[in-house]
């Protein structure tokens, strides 16, 4: 059981229990899922990154069911306690896989059509759930990666590395096993460390000479406490990391199984939040997409593109009120 998170405010969010169940869904996964707020309300899922559980949502749960939301958050396939299938087969990680995981979770909960927060890959995800299965959503709330459309001309692990080479994070993890490797050497808990304090705007490199020393000093950033590091720690030390590096491992493969929806639109109703210091946020070419028409074109319901200055990459834990507040305050134009 995870620890007791604070509220992000007020004393009705105090009140809000968090509960716990699993559910095998008909992809035939079992995927573990915390739940919060009154059965029967408007219902918002809530999807997490990487290295992230359902945990990285715990503010906001509280906060959406004191406002009269059923808050819904799973670990994604392959994370805590969920089913990590065919671990070692990063094909089954792909798009169609977690999409459909969540599709058959909609179906489980007697769910027809949620509302959706979503950061890091869990926004990756996210898009693709709109794009694939739009009647399922109501509108989206996505944090850290905007939609970009599926380019014809390249795959996206081999973009990336003509970008920035094959000592970019996400290059680095292609591998099977290497970066597991590098990751046992430093430890559970440094590695978590050093994601969560990394507040560098521009890209991620992991030499291959290593990652550093096991004997690294890490401060961690003043929204995560010891507590929130431990749960963290004990869940991918149980799991290990594996389940959520096939995400990136499925890349590829994605791209190829999604070349029906090259230049598609997302026709949902969208709200995008992104710190200023994010990585992602300073991907070459991605500022003017998002700000200079670009992404409206393909977002064509896109109702409002939130940068919130001094702010990294894990948005809605630096920030949980106020990204709390943005949910809540976009999502009620839809009831």
């Amino acid at each position: 059981m995870a620890p007791t998170a604070a509220a992000a405010a007020g004393d009705e969010e105090q009140t809000v229990t968090i509960t716990h169940r699993t559910l095998e869904v008909s992809t035939g996964v079992r995927l573990h899922v915390a739940e919060a707020g009154p059965a029967g309300a408007p219902t918002v899922l809530l999807l997490h990154g990487f290295p992230e559980l359902w945990y990285t949502w715990r503010h906001q749960m509280r906060a959406l069911a004191a406002a009269g939301y059923r808050a819904v958050a799973p670990d994604l396939r392959g994370y805590g306690g969920s089913d990590a299938p065919a671990v070692e087969e990063p094909g089954q990680y792909t798009a169609m896989h977690v999409v459909g995981d969540l599709v058959a979770l909609l179906d489980a909960l007697g769910e027809r059509k949620v509302f959706v927060a979503a950061h890091d890959w869990g926004a990756v995800t996210a898009w693709s759930l709109c794009l694939f299965r739009p009647d399922r959503v109501r509108a989206l709330v996505a944090l850290s990666v905007a939609y970009t459309p599926r380019s014809a001309a390249r795959r996206p692990v081999d973009g990336l590395r003509a970008i920035y080479g094959d000592e970019y994070y996400i290059c680095r993890i292609q591998e099977p096993g290497a970066i597991e490797a590098e990751f046992k050497r430093l430890g559970t808990e440094l590695v978590l460390r050093k994601f969560f304090s990394y507040r560098t705007p521009g890209p991620l490199i992991i030499p291959k000479t290593g990652w550093g020393s096991p004997d690294d000093q890490v401060l961690l950033p003043s929204w995560v406490t010891e507590e929130d590091l431990n749960y963290y720690t004990s869940e991918f030390e149980r799991t290990g990391f594996t389940g959520g590096l096939n995400y990136y491992r499925a890349l590829n493969r994605t791209w190829e199984l999604t070349s029906s929806w090259t230049a598609s639109e997302i026709n949902v109703p969208v709200k995008f939040i992104i710190g200023d210091l994010d990585l992602t946020y300073h991907t070459p070419g991605i500022q003017d997409f998002i700000h200079k028409g670009g992404f409206k074109k393909f977002v064509p319901l896109l109702d409002d593109v939130v940068v919130m200055k001094d702010v990294g990459h894990f948005i809605n834990e630096e920030k949980p009120k106020e990204v709390s507040e943005h949910i809540i305050s976009f999502i009620k134009k839809f009831n």
